[in-house]
């Protein structure tokens, strides 16, 4: 009877050690840490107002779309200005929440801007979108219809080709009609 009472013991005590070791098992797992309320609310907040800035720009864009789509219905270099100045202004106000939106999205809309300066008349904002393009994306382009290259072709209207690239028309990426026209310009501004 006392080897009974000593094996009962024994597993007793194995059984406590068992749950003890089990415990301090199940407690290291259930490491968490505690979350800061303020945190949370301040990270909701910020996605919302990202969110928020997003729409926007999505608001925006589609006027500054829209008055395109008018400029060029009554071919008014008034009315490409306005939109030009539109999608500007989304642009600028985009830029805290820029990753939000596609990078292509932006381009577009950066490009568009630029070409409607420049049909309304206003180089020098163009040349100046032009810049502030080439320098948020940097070693990339867009191609207009034909392949052509944007930023090839936006340089070379905005007078920033050099004069002897402009003999080497083969090595631009811009469609041929207006290789012909500047070719054009060019022979009688210099006769």
């Amino acid at each position: 009877m006392a080897s009974i009472i000593e094996r009962t013991a024994g597993n007793v005590s194995t059984r406590i050690a068992l749950l003890f070791i089990g415990g301090l098992t199940l407690a290291a797992c259930q490491t968490t840490n505690p979350v800061d309320p303020a945190q949370t609310a301040e990270f909701r907040m910020d996605r919302f107002e990202e969110m928020q800035r997003v729409q926007g720009f999505e608001q925006c864009s589609q006027e500054g779309l829209t008055l395109d789509t008018e400029a060029r219905s009554r071919a008014s270099s008034g009315a490409f200005l306005n939109s030009a100045r539109v999608l500007q202004r989304c642009i600028e106000d985009i830029t805290l929440s820029a990753n939000a939106v596609p990078e292509y999205q932006r381009m577009r809309i950066h490009a568009l801007a630029i070409v409607n300066y420049f049909k309304g008349g206003d180089v020098e904002s163009a040349r100046n979108g032009l810049d502030t393009f080439k320098a948020t994306y940097p070693d990339q382009d867009l191609y207009l219809a034909g392949s052509a290259s944007f930023i090839e072709t936006a340089e070379m209207l905005l007078g920033r080709t050099e004069e002897y690239r402009l003999g080497q028309f083969a090595a631009l990426n811009v469609d041929e009609a207006l290789k012909r026209e500047v070719r054009r310009i060019n022979y009688w501004k210099n006769k």
